[in-house]
């Protein structure tokens, strides 16, 4: 399992290969979508300081000690 740290000061435990909408779901945590194919960026997430579009990412398995943390990603023209 991978402990995930969300913005919100919240964290969860989800299985590698997760899709990380249904994570942030589970959690509480409302990631903005648009175009759910990842082009849009409306969902782009920071995963330990690396972006990712979460409408086509999973949660990987490989995480220094099995944590992630998650910022959402601000976008001006958003």
């Amino acid at each position: 399992m991978i402990t995930i740290h969300w913005p919100n000061g919240s964290q969860s435990q989800v299985a590698p290969g997760t899709d990380w909408l249904e994570a942030a779901r589970a959690a509480g945590v409302n990631i903005p979508t648009g175009c759910l194919g990842g082009s849009c960026g409306a969902c782009e997430i920071e995963v330990n300081e690396e972006p990712l579009r979460a409408c086509i990412a999973t949660v990987g398995s490989i995480a220094p000690g099995g944590v992630l943390h998650v910022e959402l990603a601000s976008d001006p023209y958003w």
